[in-house]
């Protein structure tokens, strides 16, 4: 991993400011796994060989998570909005230096697969239209859905009110008179929502089951799980 400055690695995790890691390194809490004391706040070291009060620091090298997000939840900082996806994580990960945040959003009353992540150039590839990453949408409808739904989400050519271009091809496989799964490489505003009522549908829940090759499994609402950084950057999810 890439050498970086003590201050740097312990602002970032969020243990203190840049400026008080001086005081950290004087008062002895910050060790190397070699059991070396540090000894300057700009020594550079590798983040995951750095011990702070001799524990490994928590995730050296970045949070990224998939978390299963429960109703009633936004994908905000911003308390003002109620109950946010970042009150079910470690208090410690809102002090990193950049916070976490989510790739994409998810409607507060939408339900399901959410990646969340401290490194932002995975936010801006996963989210970049031009990967289209595929996500899996479980739907269910107020009313019988009509199979002619299937070839006019495929087609290509959906117009939503107050869009410019078109949909980008969409796979529908209905599952139940009420109930569908929906494909998606795009992610618009309250786009599966507005596909739907395009059409005449009212969505009445909608949960993202699947991300790219990334799935929920069995992992419960309000939980989430670690993923291997190394897989996932060596594996693109598309």
């Amino acid at each position: 991993m890439k050498l970086k400055r003590v201050d740097q690695i312990l602002s970032q995790c969020g243990y203190c400011s840049r400026r008080e890691a001086g005081h950290w390194v004087k008062r002895k809490r910050v060790w190397t796994v070699s059991g070396e004391p540090v000894l300057s706040p700009s020594q550079k070291i590798d983040p995951t060989q750095i011990l702070v009060d001799r524990e490994p620091l928590d995730h050296p090298e970045g949070v990224l998570i998939m978390l299963n997000k429960p109703t009633g939840y936004v994908c905000s900082h911003s308390d003002q909005e109620g109950l946010t996806v970042f009150d079910l994580l470690p208090e410690q990960w809102m002090l990193r230096n950049p916070k976490p945040m989510s790739v994409g959003r998810l409607d507060r009353d939408t339900t399901g697969l959410l990646l969340i992540t401290d490194l932002g150039s995975l936010v801006h590839t996963w989210t970049s239209p031009r990967h289209q990453i595929p996500k899996v949408y479980e739907v269910t409808v107020d009313h019988p859905l009509e199979t002619s739904l299937i070839p006019a989400f495929a087609e290509g050519n959906l117009l939503l009110s107050g869009d410019t271009k078109p949909c980008l091809p969409a796979t529908l496989q209905i599952t139940g008179e009420q109930t569908a799964a929906l494909t998606i490489t795009e992610g618009r505003f309250h786009q599966v929502k507005r596909m739907f009522s395009h059409f005449g549908y009212q969505v009445e829940s909608l949960h993202r089951s699947q991300f790219g090759t990334l799935a929920l499994g069995d992992l419960n609402p309000g939980q989430f799980r670690d993923l291997p950084l190394d897989l996932i950057l060596a594996n693109p999810l598309s």
